[in-house]
């Protein structure tokens, strides 16, 4: 069987499918009450266990094993002493409707199910309503909102402190250990202890203390067994702010950098490293890092290079490998576990600072409190404050490609930054005062409108721009392009204000800069025949989201007699050949 319940203690043992083995006592520091109905309900759990259900991992075992303790202590308290047979609809409701967490109801509620299909424990109206719906559906995960700028920048900087100071740490203490011959007999120096634990490791310093205890372990070194691991040895704070540091140059998932290891890592060139991660809801994934995330990956490398020395054989290939000089409750001093959301909490408890008028300037919030921490908004910040300078266009533009653009635009992109929405809001008028520019009518001069224009000269002015010199210039064809008269090519409308104009001929159909006349006909006409020629090549969905405004528009001048007259327009129509030399065309215009 994968698991089984163990008796004397009372608790479970796993082998899951990769192999790995899991064995976890119900109780430790005090005894298991409700033996009977503890039992029970692990009987049902170890059904759970894959290839017979879900369940194929240590965490994924813990919650049930949380679950048991949970409701046998509730039920404790309420004066409850019996089987996992006497329990009753009204008692499951009143545990539930007390507000027990979503997850750990359905897994009672399974590991109920489980032990009754063994052994038909439960009343039928019991089964039903174990097998009903839950009380507790656990609220909806909105999108995560990212940290303000402040807080962002506080983040980065307490962590970016932290490792670099424990970083220079090392540096000194491994120098300090590789000139010294040995510790000699001087034990209550520095030097003497650096020495030990770079050539010893940590464990002979472990269990000399546990051996002595504390106090002669003082008196012989002359500090505490953390004063002489620490400088070589990173502790969990430091390992605590590498992780959120490298998520936070990154933005891999949580449990993507909690599962790295060495061979993940591949470096592409003398500066570039290529990170390969596996994200939980979706399969293996890569990443180049950014200069920033390297430097930070080399200087960790570096940094745990004497503990990954003497960890355990199997555990030195993981990236996060960690020791821990009291142990756990299973006695591991060596792990790789990620840091427990209460060892994150007392981390970010432990640097709270202000400056001399108040304002925060560590692991604090803008509200004044301590900075709660969730490795997923870090992601999402990182996500809203990516650099998007260099994007060409797509046609789903997305940031991950295992997320749906609708999830993406949820939980990621709507999450910006005051300076981006700003900049967005920007992009928006922009865009609408194009448009607006678009629908003014074309400013079209026949030869009989001239005196009209002289005489409307204010407004023409106006919605040019122009002094008396530039309309001069205007008139008499001196500030002419390929289709029109260009009212200023330095003006910026369709590139860098203060350079020529990069727009392509046709883009002056919809300018609100254009004036044309009758000199500008026969080129009017070359590109009518250019937009014939296109619409022979190409479809009709590709022609016009690239040509259409500018056709439509082009044939709006050119209808007889609205503006020139048709004789004007067949003279003009004699100049034109019909090819491609006749326009500035660049190769990849041309048509076949």
């Amino acid at each position: 069987m994968p698991a089984t319940v163990t008796l004397d203690p009372l608790g479970v043992h796993c082998i899951f499918s990769d192999g790995s083995e899991y064995r976890r006592r119900l109780r430790v520091r005090r005894p298991v009450e409700l033996p009977g109905l503890a039992r029970t309900l692990l009987e049902g759990a170890t059904d759970l266990v894959h290839p017979h259900g879900q369940v194929d991992s240590a965490g994924g075992f813990d919650l049930y094993l949380t679950a048991v303790r949970g409701f046998s202590d509730w039920l404790v308290e309420s004066g409850f002493s019996g089987e996992a047979s006497d329990l009753t609809r009204a008692l499951l409701a009143r545990y539930w409707r007390q507000g027990v967490r979503s997850s750990q109801e359905s897994a009672l509620r399974a590991m109920l199910r489980c032990a009754d299909d063994q052994d038909q424990i439960l009343a039928p109206d019991v089964r039903a309503f174990v097998d009903g719906r839950l009380f507790n559906t656990g609220e909806r995960y909105g999108s995560h909102q990212p940290y303000s700028e402040a807080e962002w920048a506080r983040l980065i900087r307490t962590c970016r402190d932290e490792v670099d100071g424990a970083f220079r740490a090392f540096c000194a203490a491994r120098d300090h250990a590789s000139s010294a011959d040995g510790p000699g007999a001087a034990l209550r120096e520095r030097t003497a202890h650096h020495w030990l634990v770079l050539h010893n490791g940590p464990d002979p310093l472990v269990n000399e203390m546990a051996d002595r205890g504390s106090f002669p372990f003082r008196q012989r070194y002359g500090v505490g067994l953390r004063a002489v691991l620490d400088p070589l040895i990173p502790t969990l704070d430091v390992i605590i702010a590498y992780q959120l540091l490298f998520g936070a140059y990154t933005g891999i998932v949580p449990d993507g950098i909690a599962d790295l290891g060495l061979d993940d890592i591949e470096w592409a060139g003398d500066e570039k490293i290529l990170l390969s991660y596996v994200k939980g809801r979706t399969a293996a994934e890569s990443l180049a890092l950014s200069r920033q995330a390297t430097r930070l990956l080399e200087q960790w490398l570096d940094h745990s290079a004497v503990a990954r020395r003497f960890a355990p054989e199997e555990l030195r290939p993981e990236l996060w490998v960690r020791f821990t000089p009291s142990g756990t409750w299973a006695g591991e001093r060596w792990l790789a576990k990620p840091a427990t959301r209460l060892s994150i909490c007392a981390w970010v408890e432990r640097r709270q600072a202000a400056d001399e008028v108040g304002r925060p300037t560590q692991m604090t919030g803008d509200d004044g409190r301590p900075l709660f921490l969730h490795r997923h908004r870090i992601r999402t910040t990182h996500d809203a404050l990516k650099d998007r300078s260099h994007w060409r266009g797509s046609r789903r533009s997305t940031l991950d490609p295992n997320r749906s653009p609708g999830v993406e635009g949820d939980h990621y992109l709507t999450n910006t930054t005051p300076a981006q929405r700003e900049a967005a809001e920007d992009i928006i008028a922009q865009a609408q005062e194009d448009l607006v520019r678009r629908a003014l009518p074309p400013l079209v001069l026949a030869t009989a409108e001239m005196a009209d224009l002289v005489e409307n000269y204010p407004e023409h002015m106006k919605r040019l721009g122009l002094d008396d010199d530039a309309l001069a210039q205007l008139l008499s064809g001196e500030r002419d392009v390929f289709t029109a008269a260009c009212g200023d090519q330095l003006s910026g409308l369709h590139g860098p204000k203060g350079k020529p104009c990069p727009a392509r001929p046709w883009v002056c159909l919809l300018c609100p800069l254009a004036l044309f006349a009758p000199r500008h006909l026969p080129n009017l006409l070359r590109l009518r025949a250019f937009f014939s020629r296109q619409w022979q090549q190409m479809t009709t969905a590709e022609f016009i989201p690239v040509f259409g405004p500018y056709a439509h528009r082009l044939d709006e001048i050119l209808t007889p007699d609205r503006y020139f007259s048709e004789h004007a327009l067949r003279t003009a129509a004699a100049e034109v050949t019909d090819s491609h030399a006749e326009l500035p065309l660049r190769p990849e215009e041309h048509t076949v």
